[in-house]
């Protein structure tokens, strides 16, 4: 049902709890956390063994309230790696060769579909427009600011607007000169005839001294920015919108925090916004030139998944998403993500609006966002009456306002058609993103431990020579760049006899240190002119020695990469 239609909280809980009822050996649900208004966060945690640490992959989405469209598309790559398990034959399992699928049955995974549920629970019920969560704890409220409120009765708290000379807004008309109807707001150029008007929020104004009117600010009654509530490069208020009071300072942030910090085996991030059909990496402060360039070649693979699969473009988040020149943006998850944890870490902005209106691909990818024409308008305007049946125009109906006076409201609706793809595109869009990303997902290093070779070596003495391999595309510390990290820590060898003896009791111990994975990033490794390859930098051997018989417990491993055990009897 996640697949045509916007699951309300208790709809995805529902989901999720089933999934884990019917699916008890490979799927965990537990909370992440709980939100500012009490709800338990949902975490589903999918992989054999579920509770057995080793190379995962994480996946969030519904950060940003409004952007209800994360869930379902976190809730689609969760189904799909389910169905995987269970051996179902798909039309994903089915373009997922047997290979990678493997890797990603081998995986972990921990999925958060909805990072905001409080938030979500306003945008989905109300219609009000929640960055983040519905929550204000600012101190500072004594200003005039706007305060969502249903002005009609109706139950939704959507917007207003109100005819004034001034107003920087006007109806667009079509090309026989009318306005369209239903009505479109678009801004106002110097050649456009009235009526103008203005647009609120649906809400009353607080501290209204019955004169000056406030600036409708979109975090004016809700403090948060999720995304801009991490550590990395954190900024406050006014350096950076939204940035809440300290680091992880919201408990929905905190958590994640929190949940990373204890998890240091996550090597891919995935994180889910709408809208734009874009995909942004790394990095978002630095040109590339600044960046590691192998990082860089394994993210042009990433890229080109993309490309196949849902034809959306990717893009440098400091070269083509900055909002404004040279300014980076501070507190952003996927930035942490990369440059904290060592991940494969990026953004996307789902739902291809800019594409679906045929408009043209701009450089930098951030100007899609204010730089529309009056065809680009008309052109959503048709998309909303052929493919999404009206729901983001309707008419506009007048009501009293107790503050403002006559006001008209309920003739915009962003929620379906603009801010998340129709209901009717929303399958499409679950398929392609989650064949994109399990592709990525099946990057993560693979340990494997075995025995070669085991022999007598004279009279009670049994020797045995054990081989340790990444047989994964990534090192066992994951990207270049995260090797300096502190928790990219190297693999190691324990050993311990029971029954038999080790002969050299210092070698119980052995550091394996880290090993390379095969892969090294789209156009970066051997090639017509330089066809070598590296040596066996992917595997390591250990003798041990052991006196009598019995067993020897081993275990290699390392936080990063978690452990496989093998007992081998001598």
């Amino acid at each position: 049902m996640f697949r045509n239609r916007y699951l309300d909280y208790a709809q995805l809980t529902q989901l999720v709890d089933a999934w884990a009822r019917e699916h008890p050996d490979f799927v965990r649900v537990s909370a992440l956390g709980t939100s500012a208004e009490g709800r338990d966060i949902p975490l589903l945690t999918i992989g054999r063994n579920p509770d057995e640490a080793r190379p995962a992959i994480w996946v969030d989405g519904n950060m940003h309230a409004s952007e209800v469209c994360g869930s379902s598309v976190a809730l689609a790559i969760a189904e799909d790696v389910l169905n995987l398990h269970r051996g179902e034959k798909t039309a994903m399992s089915s373009s997922l060769p047997a290979h990678m699928a493997d890797a990603v049955k081998d995986s972990l995974f921990y999925i958060v579909p909805r990072i905001s549920p409080d938030g979500a629970e306003e945008v989905l019920a109300k219609g009000r427009y929640v960055r983040s969560s519905p929550v204000n704890d600012r101190a500072n409220k004594g200003h005039a600011y706007w305060d969502s409120a249903d002005i009609d009765g109706d139950g939704m708290t959507g917007y207003m607007r109100q005819e004034s000379s001034d107003g920087e807004l006007v109806e667009l008309r079509g090309d026989d000169g009318k306005p369209v109807d239903p009505p479109v707001m678009v801004p106002r150029l110097p050649e456009d005839p009235g009526p103008f008007f203005k647009l609120y929020p649906e809400g009353v104004i607080e501290n209204f001294d019955g004169r000056r009117i406030p600036d409708p600010y979109f975090l004016g009654d809700n403090l948060y920015d999720f995304n801009r509530n991490f550590p990395y490069q954190w900024a406050s208020e006014p350096g950076q919108v939204g940035a809440g009071h300290f680091p992880g300072s919201a408990p929905e942030t905190r958590a994640i925090l929190e949940f990373a910090a204890k998890h240091p085996h996550i090597f891919t991030w995935l994180n889910l916004h709408t809208f734009g059909g874009v995909l942004i990496r790394p990095l978002g402060d630095k040109p590339d030139s600044k960046m590691d360039q192998t990082d860089l070649a394994i993210f042009k693979q990433v890229e080109a998944w993309m490309t196949e699969h849902t034809g959306y473009a990717t893009v440098s988040g400091f070269h083509e998403f900055l909002y404004e020149p040279e300014k980076p943006l501070h507190g952003d998850i996927s930035e942490w993500a990369y440059h904290d944890r060592g991940c494969l870490a990026y953004v996307v902005e789902l739902w291809d609006l800019f594409k679906q209106l045929g408009i043209e691909r701009k450089k930098p990818f951030v100007d899609h966002y204010t730089q529309l024409e009056r065809k680009d308008f008309l052109a959503l305007a048709r998309l909303d009456r052929e493919t999404n049946q009206g729901r983001c125009f309707t008419r506009w109906r007048k009501v009293q306002h107790p503050q403002l006076g006559e006001v008209e409201v309920g003739g915009f609706d962003a929620r379906v058609g603009i801010w998340n793809p129709p209901y009717e595109k929303l399958a499409e869009t679950c398929a392609s993103q989650s064949a994109a990303f399990l592709r990525v997902a099946a990057l993560v290093p693979r340990v494997a431990v075995e025995v070669v070779k085991q022999e007598k070596a004279g009279s009670g003495y049994t020797r045995i020579e054990i081989r340790v391999s990444n047989r994964g595309y990534l090192s066992t510390y994951g990207l270049p760049s995260a090797r300096k990290l502190p928790h990219s820590e190297p693999l190691r060898l324990t050993a311990e006899g029971i029954g038999a003896k080790l002969v050299a009791p210092a070698e119980s111990i052995v550091e394996i240190g880290h090993l390379e994975g095969w892969g090294s990033g789209l156009y970066n490794g051997a090639n017509i002119f330089m066809p070598w390859t590296r040596g066996n930098v992917h595997e390591k051997f250990v003798t041990l020695v052991a006196e009598g018989s019995g067993r020897l417990q081993v275990k290699v491993g390392s936080c990063r990469v978690g452990f496989q055990a093998l007992e081998i009897t001598v």
